[in-house]
């Protein structure tokens, strides 16, 4: 039986997988700790992790990892960012879980749009207070407006969908533009200065990359509409954050509706309700009435966490049952590192 050590986990995991597992026998041990140089040391005795989108994986860690005969880096999410994929490249084997439910994240990229627009989190506390006013609540109609959609996979495909269900006109970017799906979809592809300059809504669904790293910057505030409302549920380091706060103190942009923060390891999935908040950029963050910050909860559906769960066990099983690892990711990768017959990576 394989043992598999989990990291960074919450009752929920435990939980989701505990159930999943029925099918497939690990012997899994769930760690609270996240994995960093200071806890690699927990993986000793296990034949693989499973590992989340805060962990430590650089470089160092990796070498413990192999070490301790760690064969295998089983991420149970869809971004791989935080992993050294250079350094796991011939050692460890890294995968990821590509697509668990496209709705969940899509859906809360919608919630932050509407709720951020229509003031609903505003409203919440004051109705509580007794404060029945509306004076300072409005919004706009999304109706006959512009949703600017950057990242067109299967997330921004199905907030591109809901926002045509408003009524909303799109424009779209992409590093690799889908001209078939856009033509299906009837939606039009432009350049990042005019989605900027035209979008009333700015939603981001690309992963992060050397070129998507502060795609939002001072420059990108400055051709945004006063009104606009920047959504992301993507990655925090999509955003340049000083920028950001700078351009709501200027009334450059009508709000931000963030799901992810780029230095949100040390924060988000935990509880601070009784201490102080020590990053001063998030904590003036949470002082704009127009910014409306969610912990990183876009994919926390059931059905996202039960598709999280069984893509996950599949792929360690496959592993060890040296079958074909579809969903393996290296620093090759995008070079065809997975030559035709080929089971994995290396």
């Amino acid at each position: 039986m394989k043992k598999i050590a989990f990291f960074d986990t919450k009752p929920y995991d435990k939980r989701f997988f505990d159930d999943i597992n029925k099918s497939y026998g690990f012997d899994i041990k769930y760690f609270k700790t996240k994995l960093s140089l200071e806890t690699v040391e927990l993986s000793n005795g296990y034949d693989a992790i499973c590992a989340f989108v805060n962990d430590e994986i650089d470089g160092n860690v990796l070498s413990h990892l192999k070490e301790n005969g760690i064969e295998l880096i089983a991420m149970r999410c869809a971004g791989y960012n935080n992993v050294d994929l250079k350094q796991a490249y011939g050692n460890i084997h890294v995968l990821r879980v590509p697509s668990y439910s496209p709705y969940s994240v899509a859906e809360h990229a919608v919630a932050l749009v509407l709720a951020l627009n229509r003031k609903t989190h505003r409203a919440f506390y004051r109705t509580r207070d007794g404060n029945f006013s509306i004076d300072g609540l409005m919004g706009f109609d999304l109706y006959g407006k512009t949703a600017g959609v950057i990242g067109t996979g299967k997330i921004g495909q199905v907030f591109i969908d809901i926002m045509k269900g408003f009524g909303m006109k799109i424009l779209a970017y992409d590093l690799f533009p889908n001209e078939h799906y856009a033509k299906d979809a009837g939606i039009e592809y432009t350049d990042l200065h005019t989605l900027y300059k035209e979008s009333d809504v700015i939603s981001l669904h690309c992963p992060l990359t050397p070129e998507t790293h502060y795609l939002i910057d001072e420059e990108a505030f400055e051709i945004m509409k006063p009104n606009a409302l920047l959504i992301n549920t993507g990655r925090g380091l999509l955003i340049k954050t000083t920028a950001l706060i700078n351009a709501l103190k200027k009334g450059k942009i009508g709000g931000a509706g963030l799901d992810v923060y780029e230095e949100e390891a040390d924060y988000f999935f935990e509880d601070f309700s009784s201490s102080t908040i020590s990053d001063d950029v998030l904590a003036r963050l949470m002082t704009f009435p127009n910014v409306l910050i969610t912990s990183h909860q876009g994919f926390f559906t059931k059905e996202a966490l039960g598709n999280i769960a069984e893509t996950t066990l599949q792929n360690i099983k496959d592993f060890f049952d040296d079958k074909v690892l579809k969903n393996e990711v290296c620093y090759q990768c995008e070079n065809n590192c997975v030559k035709p017959g080929a089971k994995r990576c290396f």
